[in-house]
């Protein structure tokens, strides 16, 4: 099945090499225009953005974000916020006070926050621009609250590049859909054989080229690397530990 929407879904591909070229203000404005129209938890539109056009902002954020070159290249940097901070305002003016003492009212904002993005993204590549999310933004989530003046209750979830690519990006294979579809219930069987086929079709693209290392002892012979080797590495990790503090000090309770 397809149209033009599903067409435009299924040719999305992370832009990291951009145009010098300036997002225009008004396209700026209607991206974050289609944002505005996502679906939002009971129209509470706990949502906020950050927009950096100015050179040095994005060299900044560039150096927190792993110093990832895109994010200084980019000529537009959207950095997506959680925001309670406008509802704060609203229970005050109306006698209320908000409760943000428990996970629920995070994850409320930060659902919202990927809804409205996603809308972002399609919309920006309808109009021919490319763009990157940036989950490395929280890194030091400290650091971006001050560069971009976040008041409490306000907590950046992930940036995103925007801009002219310089040429079409690579559409990555994703999982079969027999991998994530269960019907009526969860099938917990493993899918070995989906996973090694993947393996294969990721291999084959070329993506993990250069990131096997030799298998000891055997000359010449380089570790099997693909999908699930790759995914669990990352997996393995444990990132940004310093995320539920960070968090606190912005107002969100977490309880």
């Amino acid at each position: 099945m397809t149209n033009t929407t599903l067409d435009l879904i299924r040719s999305h591909g992370s832009v990291r090499r951009y145009k010098p070229d300036p997002v225009p203000i008004e396209m700026t404005e209607a991206i974050v225009a289609a944002a505005q129209r996502a679906s939002t938890s009971s129209n509470l539109q706990v949502v906020s953005v950050v927009a950096a056009t100015d050179p040095a902002v994005r060299e900044h954020l560039s150096a927190i974000c792993a110093n990832q070159q895109h994010v200084a290249q980019a000529p537009l940097f959207l950095t997506w916020c959680a925001d309670l901070a406008r509802l704060d305002r609203a229970c005050e003016l109306r006698g209320y006070t908000q409760s943000t003492d428990y996970v629920e009212s995070f994850l409320v904002a930060a659902l919202d926050v990927g809804i409205a993005a996603q809308n972002a993204a399609l919309a920006a590549e309808s109009l021919g621009l490319g763009i990157c999310y940036i989950g490395s933004l929280r890194n030091d989530a400290q650091a971006v609250i001050e560069l971009l003046k976040l008041p409490r209750l306000v907590f950046p979830i992930v940036g995103m590049t925007v801009g002219w690519p310089v040429e079409e990006p690579r559409v990555r294979p994703r999982l079969p859909l027999s991998a994530v579809l269960h019907w009526g219930v969860y099938d917990p069987q493993p899918k070995d054989a989906e996973l090694a086929e993947y393996d294969r079709v990721m291999a084959a693209t070329g993506i993990y080229e250069g990131r096997q290392v030799p298998v000891p002892g055997r000359p010449g012979e380089l570790e099997d690397y693909g999908w699930t080797e790759h995914s669990a590495r990352r997996a393995a990790q444990a990132l940004r530990t310093d995320l539920r503090e960070a968090l606190r000090q912005q107002g969100f309770g977490l309880r």
